[in-house]
């Protein structure tokens, strides 16, 4: 009873991570020792068959005490295989309950872990904090409106923009018209640039000479 009690209180941390792996240590280390002893008593059980087969002929009493010893050798050796069955499965339980209570210690470190991160965390504060932020994004969504619709300078007049749009359309359509030739005679007429009457008259002149000429050359040819 000492030594349980010990194991879960009266040893040390370090000596209790210590034990299995001082226990597993010894009995490999026993272990190993059956082995030779298996394989030493095999080797003398064969050496026995080989007297007794070599004496069976020639002398009896020779080869029966070669089959006693070999008798002896292999119950001794069914004892030390037995043994050695013992042993292993010793070791393949103390390293499975090692696994597990160094696994569960793994479980434990994570579970401190997580309560030391969350600390005074609760619903309730999650709870608020994500209230806040709603409510400092809100108020971020009212200051960018409020700075994106409020505006700058004085007041523009509508009235005169939509005068001034009036007069742009009106001189797009002016334009428009001077292009096509649909703007009136009388209105092309006053855009023209006007001429010297001096200088009508002449040229009135000048066609009526070139007019007589044609018809005194049209005479001629028809007298012909």
């Amino acid at each position: 009873m000492s030594g349980v009690w010990g194991w879960f209180g009266g040893q040390s941390a370090q000596s209790r991570k210590d034990t299995p792996k001082n226990a597993i240590l010894g009995l490999r280390s026993q272990l190993e020792m059956l082995q030779k002893r298996e394989r030493h008593l095999q080797n003398q059980m064969d050496e026995q068959d080989a007297i007794a087969r070599k004496n069976v002929s020639t002398n009896k009493n020779a080869a029966r005490a070669a089959l006693k010893r070999k008798k002896q050798h292999e119950h001794t050796l069914e004892q030390t295989s037995a043994q050695i069955a013992t042993l292993e499965q010793q070791i393949y339980s103390i390293e499975a309950a090692n696994i597990n209570r160094e696994t569960l210690a793994a479980m434990e470190r994570a579970g401190e872990a997580m309560k030391q991160i969350h600390g005074k965390l609760n619903i309730d504060k999650v709870d608020e904090t994500m209230e806040k932020l709603r409510e400092q994004h809100a108020l971020g969504e009212e200051i960018a409106q409020a700075i994106t619709s409020a505006p700058i300078g004085e007041p523009i007049d509508e009235t005169e923009l939509d005068d001034e749009l009036a007069e742009l359309e009106q001189e797009q359509l002016d334009n428009k018209m001077l292009k096509t030739g649909t703007v009136p005679v009388s209105d092309e007429i006053h855009r023209l640039p006007a001429q010297p009457n001096g200088e009508i008259k002449g040229k009135a002149h000048a066609e009526e000479e070139d007019e007589e000429e044609e018809l005194r050359k049209l005479q001629a040819e028809m007298a012909m």
